[in-house]
């Protein structure tokens, strides 16, 4: 990783430390984030994407155990899942009872990756913890693909930027019900 690189990986993980919104490219497109236990700046990421609440917030980490705090999964749906990871699946898994509804919506679960993105993988290394994850859009509209397209959509709301390439997924990730591993969204 250059120089270059890793200042912006620092001043991203920074921005998040400050509880700012940031963007960032993931496995097939960019990427809104937060500080996850930043109550503040989830809830201006929710403003800014014009996302209800009760919908709940993806997580997204370097590593499982950035996502242990968050989750309570059986040894069954840790079979299921650790196979997937890092990759672009999204897992439903059971949330821990002290899981704000912030993140979790109307929901007893969240839903959580660990991400095999570069770029991701080195900010939650650094942030050194999970991120909220939601696709860098207006609720129902097309997500960003790139840094410039979220500086025209988001030109207006003071967002931090990660450049960089997103992975080479077409469609945002698949998300599987850890419980039962029935998908709920094919990528």
């Amino acid at each position: 990783m250059t120089f270059h690189s890793q200042l912006k990986i620092r001043m991203t993980s920074h921005a998040l430390k400050q509880g700012k919104v940031i963007a960032y490219p993931t496995e097939a497109i960019y990427g809104l984030g937060c500080d996850p236990l930043n109550e503040a700046a989830v809830m201006h990421l929710l403003s800014i994407k014009q996302r209800p609440v009760h919908k709940g917030l993806i997580l997204i980490a370097s590593d499982f155990s950035q996502l242990q705090p968050f989750i309570k999964p059986s040894t069954e749906m840790l079979a299921r899942i650790m196979p997937s990871w890092p990759g672009p699946i999204t897992w439903i898994i059971p949330a821990q009872a002290w899981v704000p509804a912030y993140l979790s919506g109307a929901h007893t679960s969240l839903a959580v990756r660990v991400s095999a993105h570069p770029l991701v993988q080195r900010l939650c290394a650094d942030f050194a913890g999970a991120i909220v994850s939601t696709s860098a859009n207006i609720s129902r509209q097309t997500p960003a693909r790139s840094a410039l397209a979220v500086r025209e959509k988001f030109h207006a709301n003071n967002i931090h930027i990660l450049a960089g390439a997103t992975g080479h997924q077409q469609q945002a990730t698949a998300i599987y019900n850890a419980l039962d591993g029935k998908c709920l969204r094919i990528s």
